[in-house]
């Protein structure tokens, strides 16, 4: 028998808007309910940033243990000129399910703290006001809502390969999946060379697997500057990885030791033999089962919910927020959905604040970290056809802390305005490039030029102080 609850705001999804969105407007006073289908946090905490950075964090932590001859330290009482990292893959795999479980359910109990309804089901639009889901008792239940905020996200798209469904399925993985293996694989093959493969193909490597990444286009990172995905490329191959590039899968077969997958090059065909095939090529939003055409929300030809700049669908008082609503698909993208709708619907007096222009930056956690913010050099060049556009490139081998580190791997792009001196873009190939690049942001934000950088007086050996001195290469 179904049941009808009425309420002023309704989140579909638990993801980093969703979350932080439904306890403001609870608190705010707002009678208000949050649907989830599974866990609570969404794919940042469950399968994305959370879990995988710290699976990386064991990655680094076996590779410094193998380089630790290279500073002076061995760990072998016995055998001085040996380091071996032992890798249990089942105490990696625990500490990544504890972190997990922490990080949800401190986001549940803020949830329930701030007075919201938390509803356990899959929930799919009846009307534009009205949603139904079956809770954990098969009870269908109908709540109807004034305004309703989808938070879906996405999930990895399935493998598209000849002989697939012949493997052991167990061997065939996505971005979730492998997460929970509790085994070092033999062999890794990984198809995709984004930022989902590259971060999963070095960790691997680092835990002690055999890696070949096969990457349709010619380089890794396809949306990066062509010179630092070619250096990614070498730093990979430098710690024991293959890379195919240019290079498509045709099919693969089960073999005595797991599977081998033929795939076609450039130079011809070739063979790979591997134990357990990762595919990393893409993410599909979760709205086939959310039936959005039942409230007249349009959605582009892949699913994902078409929104202007204020996050309004095509549905009056339905909003979509996060992943859901297509790239770029960074947490910090969803949490600043967040804070725009908390403050256009929420502050006194209202704002408009809108997600046009706003300044994108991501980080790639390889290692050494690729970082970037704002325009790559051809953007700019299309974007700003009149303007003087200059480049600035430094080795981080030029970079004292990283030498002094042993961490001198990668190289800094900066992209200027050479009329005005104010910064178009930035990337770092290098050791915690995420954090130089953020200094670099805040001087975006600020429109502060680069000559400001240049000569501020920035503490010595810092990685920071790199900002000093890559100006000097502008051309």
């Amino acid at each position: 028998m179904a049941t009808n609850t009425q309420y002023e705001v309704i989140i579909i999804g638990s993801g980093q808007s969703g979350t932080p969105l439904a306890a403001a407007f609870a608190k705010a006073g707002q009678k208000t309910a949050l649907i989830e289908r599974e866990h609570i946090g969404g794919s940042c905490i469950n399968e994305g940033c959370t879990p995988t950075k710290t699976l990386i964090a064991s990655g680094r932590i076996a590779y410094l243990v193998r380089k630790g001859l290279d500073y002076g330290v061995h760990t072998c009482e016995h055998e001085p000129d040996v380091n071996v990292a032992v890798v249990d893959m089942l105490k990696v795999r625990q500490r990544k399910r504890d972190i997990v479980a922490s990080f949800r359910g401190s986001s549940e109990t803020k949830l329930r703290d701030a007075g919201v309804d938390v509803l356990t089901g899959e929930a799919t639009f009846v009307d534009e006001k009205t949603l139904k889901y079956k809770d954990s008792s098969g009870n269908v239940r109908t709540v109807q809502g004034q305004k309703i905020f989808i938070n879906v996200g996405a999930r990895p798209a399935p493998p598209l390969l000849e002989g697939i469904g012949l493997l052991d399925q167990k061997a065939v993985l996505d971005s979730t999946s492998i997460q929970e293996l509790d085994e070092v694989p033999g062999h890794l093959v990984v198809i995709g060379g984004g930022y989902v493969g590259v971060e999963f193909a070095q960790l691997f490597r680092r835990l002690g697997a055999q890696v070949t990444i096969i990457q349709r286009g010619k380089q890794l990172l396809p949306r990066e500057d062509e010179e630092i995905a070619h250096l990614l490329r070498n730093i990979f191959q430098e710690d024991g990885l293959t890379v195919h590039l240019n290079s498509d899968p045709v099919r693969i077969a089960p073999s005595p030791s797991g599977f081998t997958l033929d795939f076609h090059t450039n130079n011809g065909d070739r063979t790979v033999e591997g134990t357990h095939i990762l595919f990393a090529t893409g993410r599909i939003p979760n709205t086939d089962r959310l039936k959005p055409e039942a409230a007249n929300i349009d959605m582009d030809k892949k699913g994902f919910i078409v929104t202007n700049e204020y996050l309004e669908t095509s549905s009056p008082s339905i909003f979509a927020i996060g992943d859901v609503k297509g790239p770029p698909a960074f947490t910090h993208i969803s949490y600043d959905d967040f804070r725009i709708l908390r403050s256009n619907m929420l502050s006194l007096p209202p704002t408009r604040l809108s997600i046009k222009d706003r300044i994108v930056p991501y980080v790639v956690f390889t290692d050494p970290q690729f970082a970037h913010v704002g325009l790559h050099e051809q953007e700019a060049r299309v974007k700003f056809p009149n303007k003087r556009i200059q480049t600035a490139k430094m080795p981080m081998a030029y970079v004292a802390r990283a030498l002094e580190t042993d961490e001198s791997r990668g190289m800094m792009k900066a992209v200027v305005d050479g009329d005005t001196g104010l910064i178009l873009g930035f990337s770092c190939l290098g050791i915690e490039g995420g954090e130089i690049m953020s200094i670099v942001e805040i001087a975006m934000i600020g429109d502060v030029p680069y000559q400001k950088l240049r000569d501020a007086v920035l503490a010595h050996p810092t990685l920071a102080e790199s900002l000093n001195n890559i100006w000097g290469f502008l051309e």
